[in-house]
């Protein structure tokens, strides 16, 4: 039944494109031809899928393609890109991986090594950062824009910092803050940073919660809150103090009644 299901729907869509295109056509050079988007947020590539766990988050501008692993409680944001069609991607549990970060593999390198993308639990990965067929330990922190290349190993409480890049087969110890082009040692990691760690994965954890249950939400459900925060916007102007102390104000300063 699922499978007739799925077929009545494809066809019913290839139907709809195809009406467009013919209409295309009759319009003649008139016409204003817009591509109609096949984005999938999960994208099989031959027998590769991917694997995902139900509590996790996946952002819906996101491309999870291929053999990918995520882990319960993490979290893929808007414009992240996933592709493990020539090896494998594992995303541990409570691992954020922020806005239009990209995500790669390497079938080898120049020593003839398979080189997957190992990412632990509770790493932190902040925005626009590459990552291309290395290993994060857990609790590890990539900053911003930062580049990890082929071989590099990220071990535990381990910091690269925001656009930093980390060349092939570099270990970077842990406890250790990397950084610059090309990366290097620059100091320890403090407790604060320490503590930080684990802090920012349950932060994003909970935020994907939010995002997840918005994304949920159909059109009319949108337009309802947007309306029932209009409202709440207003009463609250309404009942603010300063407004009742003009109020007040202006009723004082009212003619009295004869």
């Amino acid at each position: 039944m699922g499978r007739a299901l799925y077929s009545v729907g494809f066809w019913i869509r290839e139907t709809g494109q195809a009406l467009d295109r013919l209409g295309c056509r009759l319009q003649g050079k008139n016409h204003f031809r817009e591509q109609l988007s096949r984005h999938r947020t999960l994208m099989n590539v031959f027998d590769k899928a991917p694997l995902v766990d139900k509590d996790a988050f996946v952002a819906p501008s996101a491309s999870i393609i291929g053999n990918v692993h995520l882990g319960p409680g993490s979290s893929i944001w808007y414009g992240c890109v996933l592709r493990g069609d020539a090896n494998t991607i594992t995303v541990g549990a409570g691992t954020n991986i922020q806005d239009n970060s990209l995500v790669h593999v390497a079938k080898s390198n120049l020593n003839g090594k398979v080189l997957p993308t190992l990412i632990g639990d509770n790493v932190t990965i902040r925005n626009s950062a590459v990552l291309h067929g290395c290993t994060l330990e857990d609790e590890s922190y990539i900053g911003a824009s930062a580049t990890v290349l082929d071989g590099a190993h990220v071990e535990k409480h381990a910091i690269v910092e925001s656009g930093a890049l980390v060349r092939h087969n570099t270990r970077i110890p842990s406890g250790e803050v990397w950084g610059g082009n090309p990366a290097r040692f620059l100091r320890k990691v403090t407790e604060e940073e320490r503590a930080f760690f684990s802090t920012s994965a349950v932060e994003y954890s909970n935020l994907a919660q939010v995002h997840a249950a918005e994304n949920t939400k159909n059109l009319e459900e949108t337009d309802f809150n947007k309306l029932l925060y209009k409202k709440k916007a207003r009463d609250a102007e309404y009942d603010s103090p300063l407004l009742n102390d003009d109020l007040t104000l202006s009723e004082n300063h009212l003619p009295k009644a004869p």
